[in-house]
């Protein structure tokens, strides 16, 4: 057995297809099949059924892709800090992010990033959480940005800062003439959220206590697939919506014709963590990440854990 054949056998699980996967590993197709055949043959099992329509995994070939990606996620890192030397920090580091996070802090820290660790690579991808949890186990990336608990004993996360939602409205809403508005101003609105999968669409629903009564509502079946479209429908005046502090900083918020202003509760806002596999090597890089996203933060928004030093 050796590294190469595990990479045959994480491209034809992820393809499901012996063709795509030698054409992914710039190999001919009978050399990749005649190399997955030998690894079967060594280990006395079969890691694939193979029939004329699908190749799928066998029960003990799941669980060997598993040990697979996680072997060939410790070469990268090896790979990446003999390249890098003696420095932690240096090298790629892939990150995925919450669609409702990622446009607005993103700006944020990547120049600083980029200036006070030149050597690190950011290789960034936006999903929803379940898709990126999923990719965290998988070892496709290597840590997260997510506004949702994870109770996973296989991940840690760390905690970078508290986020309050705003409430978005038209200029014309009754709302404009509130100093303050709480969460029973909200109940008699027509909130409007995002689509199903989106963790902001759940927080606002359990913030909100909607349940059976937004089943009921006729804008129940409007939903959203990102932020941007929801704040159209809100200046278009079909309802209200919730938008977390760092949207703020959207091109929305001028000349759409949506006012905006806090939540006035104690309980209106989402904890953003850097989540990560516990057994991700490079925990230096980061803390530097960390550091980077909790120093470059605007004040609509409270730092949490160890404080980054201003640079």
């Amino acid at each position: 057995m050796n590294l190469r054949d595990l990479q045959y056998v994480i491209a034809v699980a992820e393809t499901r297809h012996f063709g795509r996967a030698a054409e992914r590993c710039f190999v001919s197709q009978p050399t990749l099949s005649g190399q997955i055949r030998k690894l079967e043959d060594e280990l006395g099992v079969a890691l694939f059924e193979r029939t004329h329509r699908q190749v799928a995994l066998t029960p003990v070939g799941e669980a060997i892709l598993e040990h697979a990606r996680e072997i060939m996620d410790q070469v990268a890192a090896i790979t990446d800090l003999a390249a890098a030397r003696a420095d932690p920090l240096a090298g790629r580091l892939r990150l995925g992010a919450i669609p409702t996070l990622s446009p607005y802090l993103m700006p944020l820290i990547l120049i600083p990033l980029k200036k006070q660790h030149p050597q690190m690579t950011l290789v960034l991808s936006e999903e929803m959480t379940d898709t990126l949890t999923a990719r965290l186990h998988a070892h496709e990336i290597d840590a997260a940005l997510l506004a949702t608990p994870v109770d996973d004993p296989a991940l840690v996360s760390l905690p970078l800062f508290d986020e309050p939602f705003w409430v978005a409205y038209p200029r014309k809403h009754r709302f404009y003439a509130k100093e303050k508005i709480t969460l029973r101003d909200l109940e008699s609105e027509k909130l409007l959220l995002l689509g199903e999968g989106h963790c902001l669409a759940e927080q606002a629903r359990d913030l909100c206590g909607l349940g059976e009564r937004q089943g009921e509502n006729e804008m129940a079946d409007l939903r959203a697939a990102s932020l941007e479209t929801l704040i159209q429908l809100v200046a278009a005046g079909f309802g209200i919506t919730l938008v977390p502090a760092l949207a703020m900083r959207g091109s929305w918020t001028t000349g759409s014709g949506v006012v905006a202003q806090p939540l006035a509760s104690a309980r209106a806002s989402r904890r953003v963590s850097l989540v990560y596999r516990r057994s991700f090597p490079r925990r230096a890089a980061l803390d530097a990440l960390a550091d980077v996203v909790r120093a470059n933060l605007p004040n609509t928004v409270k730092v949490t854990g160890r404080k980054g030093r201003k640079r």
